[in-house]
């Protein structure tokens, strides 16, 4: 009998809540999985060090994943950990390696990691990468990425514009895009009217959605402002801010007391759990991204499945993912986002249906793991 391929995934996985990173690789995992691959995901015992991070807490309080294989051992900042975690997975010898690359913080400790295991000669390594240049940058990026890069076999990225950042440090290697699959573990698509009861949503009301961790590149002070002036053309539409704070929360609120708008919007500013999220997506009309800039973006696919048309900002790698009747392209400030909403109330919902029902079809798991499977394939490296 032949044994299955051994597939490891380096990244955030439970007990990390790791937002939509975390999500994605254990959704991979399952795929992997479902295709008959023996699948282990490694994750951190200390991802981030707290002085690095934002929010409140970096546990999730879902339950385990009881059907997936994941092992808590990687130390993000102790130089020994990554040896010692190399080492084993040398010997371990899996076929390919999928590691996450989202942050250059990660760049040391991947990279190390990863020098250690091709040791082997044996296994492949895919990256799948989030970004290469990050949206908020820090001293050392530049130099954690060419050291991340060096031991990795092929990449993917999920957007074009990361496609493109890659080639700055990649010369010579196969590199793919790969659309950024759909969320589909987040449970299926409930009505409008459950999922407003649920929040406490008047199922009449116009509601927008803005969903994820608040940060500055994602723009949601020009979303307040662009409410500003909808409140001031008696629109009569809300916003549901759903995602926690990543920037001081002080500086939303003074935004807000100053624009007067607080009547006209729903604040869920904590953490989201995974339970949670359909009621979010559910209740709203559209999902609005008002991005400064941006490579993808994991609220996208999570729209597509659960069928909400979106108000994407013309940055990054958006608006290639939202084509002509699946949403609106706005211009990256207030006025411009203002108008597309109203157009957007405009046109109607069912509008946009037919058509993102037909695009989501190409956004698929198996997508992801053929790609993965012929970059890690020996006649193509």
């Amino acid at each position: 009998m032949i044994q299955p391929k051994k597939i490891i995934i380096i990244g955030s996985a439970y007990p990390l809540r790791g937002g939509g990173i975390a999500s994605y690789n254990e959704r991979l995992a399952r795929e992997f999985m479902i295709q008959g691959f023996d699948t282990t995901i490694y994750t951190f015992s200390l991802q981030y060090p707290k002085i690095l991070f934002p929010g409140t807490t970096q546990y999730s309080t879902e339950l385990p994943p009881a059907d997936l294989k994941i092992k808590v051992c990687i130390n993000s900042i102790n130089p020994f950990n990554w040896i010692k975690v190399g080492n084993e997975l040398r010997k371990i010898k899996p076929d390919i390696i999928v590691v996450r690359y989202w942050l250059p913080f990660m760049g040391p400790c991947f990279g190390t990691i990863l020098r250690r295991v091709k040791k082997n000669k044996h296994t492949k390594v895919v990256c799948i990468a989030d970004n290469i240049i990050p949206h908020e940058k820090r001293a050392g990026d530049t130099l954690f990425t060419k050291y991340f890069v060096k031991p990795v076999d092929a990449f993917i990225t999920m957007s074009k514009k990361v496609l493109n950042d890659l080639q700055k440090f990649v010369k010579n290697k196969p590199s793919q895009f790969i659309p950024h699959p759909l969320y589909d573990n987040f449970g299926d698509k409930i009505t409008k009217a459950e999922a407003r009861e649920k929040l406490g949503i008047g199922l009449d009301d116009k509601i927008i959605l803005f969903f994820g961790f608040i940060r500055k590149y994602k723009g949601l002070d020009i979303l307040l402002e662009a409410m500003k002036i909808l409140k001031d053309q008696n629109q009569q539409i809300k916003l549901l801010i759903a995602g926690e704070f990543y920037d001081d929360k002080k500086i939303y609120d003074e935004l807000i007391n100053r624009l007067e708008i607080r009547d006209e919007l729903i604040l869920h500013t904590d953490f989201i759990a995974d339970s949670e999220v359909k009621y979010y997506l559910c209740a709203a009309n559209c999902v609005v991204q008002p991005y400064r800039n941006a490579t993808q973006s994991g609220v996208t696919p999570l729209a597509y499945h659960f069928e909400k048309p979106m108000i994407v900002t013309n940055v990054g790698g958006l608006p290639e993912l939202v084509p002509d009747r699946v949403g609106l392209v706005a211009e990256p400030n207030e006025k411009d986002i203002a108008q597309k909403i109203i157009e957007f109330f405009q046109l109607g919902e069912d509008y946009f249906l037919p058509h993102l029902r037909e695009e989501k079809k190409k956004y698929s798991w198996n997508n992801m793991v053929r790609a993965i499977i012929n970059l890690a394939d020996k006649n193509n490296l």
